[in-house]
């Protein structure tokens, strides 16, 4: 198993339907209470193990989703308003050291929760037009709103896949 990319990386090459994006809206939906399911009843020394040789920690991966999640959210909103806007990228890796992450993960379980729900009623609500409707992210391009619904519905699933792969190997 690739510990980096337990379920692969993003692919998707066919059409971006409503049924396939409706898909994507659900699985984005349910992330918040399948990551709680997933880092139940962890200890402290659990949380702060990392998922592969030099990878994020448990604790960093769920603090990680939640700053990803809402930079996407964001994004979503600023393609919705404003006409090919460009983004702002960050650091992932130096967000991830900065003293927030050491917060109890609790912190951001529920900041999740409350941005998904967010996340999917502006989601579910989109036109078809709205889906065509683009950003430009520096380093990886043009963006459709229609393909970042799939990409973030990956993003979840693939935390997701560190934290239970983790778990699953060490038997916990």
């Amino acid at each position: 198993m690739d510990l980096k990319y337990p379920i692969g990386t993003f692919q998707f090459d066919e059409e971006i339907t409503g049924s396939v994006t409706s898909n994507w809206i659900s699985e984005i939906g349910a992330l918040p209470g399948l990551l709680r399911s997933a880092v139940q009843d962890l200890n402290q020394e659990q949380l702060e193990t990392a998922y592969r040789p030099g990878g994020w920690t448990v604790r960093q991966v769920i603090h990680h989703v939640a700053d990803s999640h809402m930079n996407a959210f964001i994004r979503f909103k600023l393609a919705l308003t404003e006409e090919r806007p460009t983004i702002k990228p960050y650091n992932e890796t130096e967000w991830a050291e900065l003293s927030d992450y050491t917060l109890p993960i609790e912190t951001s379980l529920v900041l999740l929760e409350a941005l998904h729900t967010r996340w999917t009623k502006l989601l579910h609500n989109l036109t078809p037009a709205d889906m065509d409707k683009t950003f430009v992210h520096p380093e990886s391009g043009e963006v459709s709103i229609g393909r970042n619904i799939g990409i973030y519905a990956w993003h979840g699933k693939h935390h997701l896949a560190h934290i239970i792969s983790l778990r699953r190997r060490r038997g916990w």
